[in-house]
């Protein structure tokens, strides 16, 4: 059974930090990322990081938040930093496999960011 399980949502002040963590199971992903969802609007992307540690931003979050994984424990990070209330919503954990017929998602974590 696959499984992608989320920790670390929260409320925090603007210009705090706050830091997300995902955790795969089942199989071997070679892209982990993170994507998020505000009320009202669609899902956007926030940051993907592949297997060799490459990442790539969402100019909104570019600066502020860092990806990271550590591939021994099939684990993907989320270091947001200089929070912002624009940065409010349900963040999930995203798993992608190469040449798979499906991505895998996580059950998705709040984070709100008071002004």
């Amino acid at each position: 059974q696959v499984q992608l399980v989320e920790s670390g949502g929260g409320l925090v002040q603007a210009g705090g930090s706050l830091r997300l963590s995902c955790t795969g199971s089942g199989i071997i992903f070679n892209v982990m990322g993170w994507y998020r969802q505000a009320p009202g609007k669609q899902r956007e992307l926030v940051a993907v990081i592949t297997r060799d540690g490459s990442p790539n931003y969402a100019d909104s979050v570019k600066g502020r938040f860092t990806i990271s994984r550590d591939n021994a424990k099939n684990t993907v990070y989320l270091q947001m930093d200089s929070l912002k209330p624009e940065d409010t919503a349900v963040y999930y954990c995203k798993g992608s496999r190469y040449f798979a017929p499906r991505d895998y998602w996580g059950q998705g974590t709040q984070v709100t960011v008071s002004s």
